[in-house]
Order: structure tokens, then C-alpha cells, then sequence
């Protein structure tokens, strides 16, 4: 009995805290029963979305469409969190990652990529033409130049600029997140709206068939070798072709603690829409450790098999962009803190 008594007194104090701290914006989100629509993260998703949906509307699959739609971002030199002219490494050395996921659970993912533009690219070649899931380094190299990708410089003038400034005073001291400490003074917190490292999207296609597509250049200025969420299945991307399909961004070592969009997709699975199930991801985050949540961004964005769609984040500023035929918008996402 005193036990139970303990329990439910934790449980009403979380519910309190949640309460407190949770803000609600004025949104509605309409409901694309049946319906081609393609979701993605952040402002920038828009103009992904709108290649995906040239497949999409003109009656492509999901997988394509997803493909198509990160490839924008990733080939995007300005857009300095995925692909060319991502920021690199402490190193120098840009470093890529990526994830695919179609409707019948066959997935592909590539891990420190470097010289490679198109990473998802190699990522569906890894789940369509191998036995395995991952591929990593340079066994990843390898695998893409012998199947025809081309060997570039992903380090633009601009990016490497910035890192030479960073180097004046860095510190290479191996724990989470010294990459974004000094560079992000004048920035806001790590991982924020101005070094959000990844694009993720799903859709779905006429068939009712989902897809979901993962990629990124990883946090700015992390240890060489460093893996984030982005090209785990089960941590940046999920996608159950019965219930629906889950993506994340942010700082990824928070995402993979909580296998955070196997978590949404399993808790869509017992009747909770997307929105809410966003939330009680974020919210796994704050019980973890409420002290370390209020320092990082992380956001979960997630779409059900009735064209349902939803997001929520820790802080403030993550966006979210939506393409079907009845809206091309781009929502803020609700917040914890």
C-alpha cells in the first residue's frame, strides 16, 4: 500500500509538472482521410514537399516520394544541416547520414558518409540491393562509388569558413554537445531552429501505402565518427505500414535513449493520434531528465494511416511543413518548454 501511495504521488507530481510547462498553440490540423499528403520537418521541408508531391500526385509510391523529397535539401549548397555544404565535423569533414523505410518494412541506412551528395540515395541501394540494414564509413564509400555515385567535396567555402572560426576557440573534450557550446552563444540552444540537423519525412501514397526518408549532416562540429538518430531505424524514423509512420529531429543521442519514433508509432498502434503521441514522446524525454531537456530541441513529427498528422517538440521553434491537394502549409509545433 505505501508503495502504491509513492507511485501515484510521482505520477500526479509528473502530470503537474507537465501541465505547468506544456503551451498550445492556436492550430488545427485537418484530417486527409485516404488521401496522397507528404509531411517533413522544418521550414525548409516545404520546398522537399513539393517535389515529393510531383510523384505523389501524379500517382507514384510513398518510397519514391520520399526519396525524391530529401534529395532537395540534401543537393541544396545554402542548406547547411543536410548534404552538400553541411556543417562538418570537428575535423573538418562532412559527414553524412541517412535512412529509408517503405510499407513493407524493408529499410536500408548509411552512417558517416562522406563524398556522397545523395545519401538517402545510398540508403535505398543498401535496403534494395544487400542483405543488410546499415552501412557505415568507409565501407559505405565503397558501396556507393561501386554502385556509380560520384566522389565530391561536400565542404562549401561557407561551411568551412565558419569552422575555421570555430577552431579559434574550440575544445576537444569528448562528451555530448562541446561541438555546440561556444558556437551556439549567439545562437540559442543546441539544436535549435538554427542547427536543426536533419530533414525527415513520411508519406503516403494513393495506395494508402506510408514511406518515410531520414537524412542528415549531423550536429555541427561533433567528434569525428559521431551517429545521431537520423539513420536508426526506430530512433529517427519508423514506419508500420498497419498504423502509421514517426520521424524526429534534434539532438539524436536524446532520440535514441528513447527509441523515439518506434515509441510514437507503438503508442499511434493503441488509438493515440499522432499529435499526442508526439507529446508523450517529448514528454519520455522531460521524465528521463527533466534538467538536460530544458538545454536540448528535440521534435517528433507523425502521421497515422488515416492521413493524421501531428508534432510536438521541448522547445519552442520547430516547424513542420504539409503538401497534399488541399493545403501546402507550414505549421509551428507545440511545445514543452
Amino acid at each position: 500500500m505505501k508503495l502504491s501511495l509513492l507511485t501515484s504521488a510521482a505520477i500526479l507530481a509528473r502530470k503537474n509538472l507537465f501541465a505547468k510547462n506544456v503551451k498550445y498553440a492556436d492550430t488545427q490540423y485537418p484530417v486527409m482521410k485516404g488521401e496522397p499528403i507528404v509531411i517533413s520537418t522544418w521550414d525548409f521541408g516545404k520546398e522537399a514537399n513539393a517535389a515529393a508531391w510531383e510523384v505523389l500526385k501524379n500517382g507514384g509510391k510513398a518510397l519514391d516520394a520520399v526519396e525524391t523529397g530529401v534529395k532537395v535539401p540534401e543537393a541544396d549548397p545554402d542548406n547547411q544541416s543536410v548534404g552538400l555544404g553541411g556543417r562538418p565535423d570537428r575535423d573538418g569533414r562532412v559527414t553524412l547520414d541517412a535512412c529509408i523505410m517503405d510499407e513493407n518494412s524493408r529499410c536500408g541506412s548509411v552512417a558517416c558518409l562522406e563524398h556522397i551528395v545523395h545519401a538517402i540515395s545510398v540508403a535505398r541501394m543498401v535496403m534494395e540491393k544487400t542483405p543488410h540494414v546499415m552501412i557505415v564509413g568507409d565501407g559505405a564509400l565503397q558501396f556507393a562509388l561501386a554502385n556509380g555515385f560520384k566522389k565530391e567535396n561536400l565542404l562549401t567555402p561557407k561551411s568551412e569558413k565558419e569552422w575555421k572560426e570555430w577552431l579559434k576557440e574550440s575544445h576537444y573534450e569528448p562528451w555530448m554537445n562541446v561541438e555546440n557550446e561556444h558556437y551556439h552563444k549567439a545562437n540559442g540552444t543546441p539544436g535549435n531552429e538554427k542547427n536543426h540537423d536533419t530533414i525527415g519525412m513520411v508519406a503516403m501514397d494513393k495506395n494508402g501505402d506510408l514511406s518515410g526518408a531520414c537524412t542528415t549532416s549531423g550536429l555541427a562540429y561533433k567528434m569525428h565518427g559521431r551517429v545521431g538518430d537520423s539513420p536508426i531505424i526506430g530512433a529517427g524514423l519508423y514506419v508500420d505500414n498497419e498504423v502509421g509512420a514517426a520521424t524526429s529531429t534534434g539532438v539524436g543521442e536524446e532520440v535514441i535513449r528513447i527509441v523515439g519514433s518506434h515509441l510514437v508509432v507503438e503508442l499511434m498502434r493503441q488509438g493515440v493520434d499522432p499529435e499526442t503521441a508526439c507529446r508523450k514522446a517529448v514528454e519520455r524525454i522531460v521524465a528521463r531528465n527533466p534538467v538536460a531537456a530544458k538545454e536540448v530541441q528535440v521534435g517528433f513529427l507523425a502521421m497515422n494511416k488515416k492521413g493524421e498528422y501531428g508534432a510536438y517538440a521541448l522547445q519552442d521553434g520547430f516547424t513542420y511543413a504539409v503538401r497534399s491537394g488541399k493545403e501546402e502549409k507550414i505549421y509551428p509545433a507545440k511545445h514543452i518548454f
